[in-house]
């Protein structure tokens, strides 16, 4: 698959690469209709479709009918995404994508699950999109039993149902870097106690390394829940001299952590 040039007839190693830019000024001409625009767009994320396919590169799929499934999910998406959300469309598009891969792999399976569960299963997608819509963000399984009408007990049964398993070693799509990300590298233990103590001794010694001044304004800010006003009145400086030193302090701080 990551070696073939040319999918579906269409010679992926001379597809267009839009700018932000160039998408916020296509945004409007293609939900005005304009078809130059929309074929231009969508050509010019074909990219995102590819790396997205390169998920299910192991599951024996033919990389044609994959690469035409995404391609429904980047309509879907471009159809679906609210240019006055603070959100890029590569964010929102690639959970779409994935999403409309899944189904398709989920309708082929040789492992059948009951048409009850999968309508319950489907509805709740539908539900998950259209929420994702109206809010921005994911929706939680009670919101999706709520919107159903459902109890949530009967949501997540048939969510788990159809769900295919994932092998910890299988590539993640990564927008910044465009490096392989594994599953295995975003799954940790939100309660480890561990890494919640070294988190700390690394967040004391960068303090250490801030002037005392700079320690008093964190300190007073982050751990006594003081207002900047209030640091400023307790100090003798100006509001805007705490805001300005506190974000100093912060960026001093990152660098160390």
């Amino acid at each position: 698959m990551t070696g073939k040039v040319e999918i579906c007839g269409v010679d992926t190693s001379s597809l267009p690469v839009l700018t932000n830019d160039r998408m916020r000024e296509l945004f409007p001409l293609v939900h005005g209709g304009d078809h130059i625009a929309r074929e231009e767009f969508i050509r010019g994320n074909l990219r995102l479709v590819l790396s997205v396919i390169q998920r299910f590169n192991n599951r024996g799929e033919n990389v044609d009918d994959l690469f035409q499934v995404g391609c429904i999910g980047l309509i879907k998406a471009l159809d679906n995404f609210d240019v006055t959300q603070n959100v890029r469309f590569s964010t929102y598009a690639v959970p779409m994508i994935i999403g409309e891969i899944r189904r398709y792999l989920r309708d082929n399976n040789a492992i059948r699950v009951s048409r009850s569960l999968k309508d319950i299963a489907y509805k709740a997608l539908q539900a998950r999109e259209r929420l994702m819509t109206e809010h921005g963000r994911e929706p939680t399984v009670t919101e999706l039993a709520a919107k159903l009408e459902m109890p949530r007990e009967e949501v997540v049964y048939a969510l788990e149902a159809i769900q295919d398993p994932v092998s910890l070693f299988e590539p993640m799509y990564n927008e910044t870097t465009g490096d392989a990300v594994f599953v295995m590298d975003s799954v940790k233990d939100e309660k480890d106690a561990d890494e919640n103590w070294l988190q700390g001794i690394s967040i004391r010694e960068a303090m250490r390394r801030l002037g005392e001044r700079e320690r008093k304004i964190l300190k007073m800010r982050f751990f006594e829940g003081r207002t900047q006003m209030e640091v400023a009145g307790e100090i003798g400086i100006s509001q805007a001299q705490v805001s300005r030193l506190e974000k100093a302090a912060l960026n001093q701080m990152r660098k160390f952590v």
